[in-house]
């Protein structure tokens, strides 16, 4: 990905994404059918819309975005 500025909308999407979360987990929805279900449609919204190269770096950011800790605010490599 580039160091674009992210879209306009980008705010109210995430707003809606989580009152959709937070619909799913007040119907005892598991938290990993919700996310496996969340993923999976973005996957396939990505498919639709970018080419395969441009999925690739966006998984391979979510990849090391895991691996360094970011997404549990946590720094991994410093063991």
């Amino acid at each position: 990905m580039t160091d674009e500025q992210p879209p306009e909308d980008l705010g109210h999407a995430g707003a809606v994404v989580d009152k959709a979360i937070e619909y799913m987990v007040g119907q005892n929805i598991g938290a990993l059918s919700i996310a496996s279900a969340l993923l999976g449609g973005a996957m396939a919204l990505l498919a639709r819309s970018v080419a395969d190269e441009a999925i690739v770096q966006i998984l391979n950011n979510a990849i090391a975005s895991v691996q360094s800790g970011e997404l549990r605010g946590v720094d991994v490599s410093r063991g």
